[in-house]
């Protein structure tokens, strides 16, 4: 932990945008470097302009790459194009457009010159593919490396379905990407933004207007416009901001937005943990400054640059563990949602709380548990057969109140409301509902922790078998589950899950240092929790060397 963690950026923290941008167009990716290829992670491909891994050359390879796929793939409707606040979306935006122009695909862009959050673009693939029926399906792409430093960029695709692309398809675009780098990407057709722009192709689209004239259809808006809550909503200088304005001014909300401000320096921002500025909306250290007026505020919320996460911050106990929230958001939602099939299942990543395994028991459902990533939700959110589907990092999206699709990728915008509403209708905050599950199950104690490890050691973690796993306990309780293969959904989890009675601990490969992550629970404590997490390390280590 930085000892400047927490405090406000000072000027040296500042990134030089202008340095930022000129790399973005003269800096060309050396392909020999695994580093600069094209990699597409759960969350799309990232990297930054100055070190070559997000150049113009990458976003136009992309792009075209992603014209290819979807070709293939028969997906002739419009392409959904959106962006969020970091400096470097902007020009990939330009390139984006440029060369879909070139290709002849319609492009829907927002109508207001503006940004677009992540689930204002799944939202807005999703109302078109319903309107269309049986027609010509749309997908998108949206630019954003999401709570990542300033000096990030991100590009991101989804399919019809509106959730995150699969392996499948993100294999094959950055595969075909990295062949166009290699070929010579200038001679990628493109057209010169000032015409691509006034094309008829291109299309000016209202997904601000569409999104928030929605939301009673996934919320009680109702219910928290007559209680009267003061909310609180920060941007975090993210996407979010024009949204959050909107949505207290259309349904007429005591809503502050707590900081207007979008500045692609982020100078307005606390330190995060690392001494780094990074829109984490589940970070302590990036929420401090909301955290210090929590008072202010019936409930104040956090999202990052692309909103597709929350962070719910309320006077009784500041910012609350994402895991915690994930649980009474669940306990509530099943609860006050008639409209929802009675078979629903819930959905979460197997890194998340046991309580959660504990509340979806206690209300009758079934658990959908599931490898790490959101993609694993998309089908479930899609067909209902998911009510609710999130992740320990903070980002979970869930049906409409009939019982339709909301969106099919993370809704930190929703779930920010929610925890309006539930206040609202309950008369009690979403920690303190929390602490009636802890009055109910015991405190839980959670944590993560990177150990180190060689690139041979990651993949032997990765390969792991559950017959390799011969111990039969682990911190004092007999061992009753260890996993190799998500229960949920029987992916590969591609590492280890254990599980006792009181305690779990899963350990998974970085895909970007030369460090294994361990997470950790226990209901029995931190004492337990600490035990766990030495004795997990011991095993691991234990496992991947033999």
């Amino acid at each position: 932990m930085s000892e400047r963690a927490g405090t406000p950026a000072l000027p040296e923290d500042l990134i030089d945008v202008d340095a930022l941008l000129d790399a973005y167009h003269s800096n060309e990716p050396d392909l020999s470097d695994p580093a600069q290829q094209v990699v597409f992670g759960t969350s799309g491909h990232r990297g930054s302009s100055l070190n070559g891994s997000f150049n113009e050359a990458h976003i136009a390879a992309i792009t075209a790459a992603i014209i290819e796929y979807r070709r293939q793939a028969g997906i002739g409707g419009p392409l959904f194009l959106g962006r969020d606040t970091h400096a470097l979306s902007e020009p990939a935006l330009v390139t984006a457009l440029e060369v879909l122009a070139a290709a002849g695909v319609p492009t829907f862009i927002d109508d207001r010159d503006g940004f677009t959050p992540t689930p204002a673009l799944s939202h807005a693939i999703l109302r078109y593919n319903r309107d269309a029926g049986r027609g010509a399906k749309a997908d998108g792409i949206v630019i954003t490396p999401s709570h990542n430093p300033p000096a990030d960029g991100g590009f991101k695709y989804n399919p019809p379905h509106g959730g995150p692309a699969g392996t499948e398809a993100t294999g094959w675009i950055a595969a075909r990407a990295n062949e166009l780098l290699a070929s010579g990407w200038t001679s990628i057709p493109r057209t010169p933004f000032t015409r691509a722009y006034k094309l008829d192709n291109t299309t000016n689209h209202p997904y601000l207007h569409d999104y928030v004239d929605d939301l009673p259809q996934v919320l009680d808006i109702d219910a928290i416009r007559a209680s009267g809550l003061h909310i609180g909503a920060d941007p975090l200088g993210g996407a979010s901001v024009d949204y959050w304005a909107t949505i207290a001014e259309r349904h007429d909300l005591n809503l502050t937005v707590v900081n207007p401000a979008v500045d692609p320096t982020w100078a307005f921002m606390t330190l995060d943990w690392d001494g780094k500025i990074r829109m984490d909306c589940s970070s302590p250290a990036a929420m401090a400054s909301l955290i210090s007026a929590r008072d202010d505020y019936d409930i104040a919320t956090g999202n990052d640059a692309d909103a597709d996460r929350h962070g719910i911050v309320t006077p009784d106990a500041g910012l609350m563990n994402p895991n915690h929230y994930l649980a009474v958001a669940i306990g509530y939602l099943f609860s006050h949602r008639p409209g929802w099939p009675k078979t629903a299942k819930v959905g979460k990543t197997l890194v998340s709380s046991s309580v959660i395994d504990r509340v979806t028991a206690s209300l009758g459902r079934e658990l959908y548990e599931v490898p790490v990533g959101f993609k694993w939700f998309v089908d479930g959110l899609l067909t209902g057969e998911l009510g609710f589907g999130g992740e320990e990092s903070a980002g979970a999206s869930f049906l409409r109140r009939d019982g339709g699709a909301w969106t099919t990728d993370k809704d930190g915008i929703l779930l920010a409301l929610l925890a309006s509403e539930i206040t609202a209708v309950t008369g009690s905050t979403p920690s303190q509902h929390y602490a009636g599950l802890v009055e109910r199950y015991g405190e839980a104690a959670y944590a993560r922790t990177d150990a180190p490890a060689s690139r041979e050691q990651k993949a032997a973690l990765k390969d792991l078998s559950s017959e390799q796993i011969s111990d039969e306990s682990i911190a004092g309780e007999p061992i009753v589950a260890a996993l190799t293969r998500a229960p949920g959904n029987d992916a590969e989890i591609g590492g280890l899950k254990v599980v006792t009675e009181n305690a779990w601990f899963a350990a998974r490969p970085s895909g970007t240092e030369d460090v294994y992550k361990i997470y950790a629970e226990s209901l029995k404590g931190a004492e337990h929790l600490s035990r766990i997490q030495d004795e997990a390390a011991r095993l691991v280590s234990r496992v991947i060397e033999s």
